[in-house]
């Protein structure tokens, strides 16, 4: 049996932090604001594989009001959530997300990311896609007051 799901996550930048995404710190003069490291995109990508499960949401999980997870590598997140899902008997089948930012440009990091991506998820790397989008100057993202990222996965039960 195959599931889809999707998922979505956005960080305001700030000062004082750092900007990871996929797992990859990209230079850039803010950071996002976050309870963890703030990688939206693995959050999104979290949010996809547990709601393809019908397992909640990143926040069920991972609690922003934990303190475990202050400054929390995005990545160790991501990997908890596979291995809940290979507990309940899914495993991911394939990953496709995308960036909404203006800045920072992420062309020069996506090959990390996926390699990143595939190793903590069990996938190879041809069955995990990363992309960037800009909003053409049009709402938070394009005004550069954050990052915001998507996410949608293919799951399948772990036979």
């Amino acid at each position: 049996m195959l599931r889809i799901g999707q998922g979505y996550d956005a960080h305001r930048f700030a000062a004082g932090h750092q900007v990871i995404l996929g797992g990859v710190e990209i230079p850039f003069e803010r950071g996002l604001a976050a309870h963890s490291d703030g990688d939206v995109l693995l959050h999104a990508i979290c949010d996809a594989l547990l709601g393809a499960a019908a397992l909640g949401d990143i926040g069920r999980h991972f609690p922003d009001s934990d303190p475990v997870y202050k400054g929390v590598s995005s990545r160790k997140l991501l990997t908890g959530v596979v291995e809940l899902l290979g507990r309940c008997g899914f495993r991911a089948v394939n990953i496709d997300a995308t960036v909404i930012a203006e800045r920072p440009r992420i062309s020069a990091h996506v090959e990390q990311m996926c390699a990143y991506i595939a190793e903590d998820t069990g996938l190879s790397v041809d069955a995990v896609n990363v992309k960037g989008t800009t909003t053409e100057k049009m709402g938070f993202t394009g005004r550069g007051e954050g990052i915001a990222a998507t996410a949608v996965c293919l799951i399948e039960i772990d036979h």
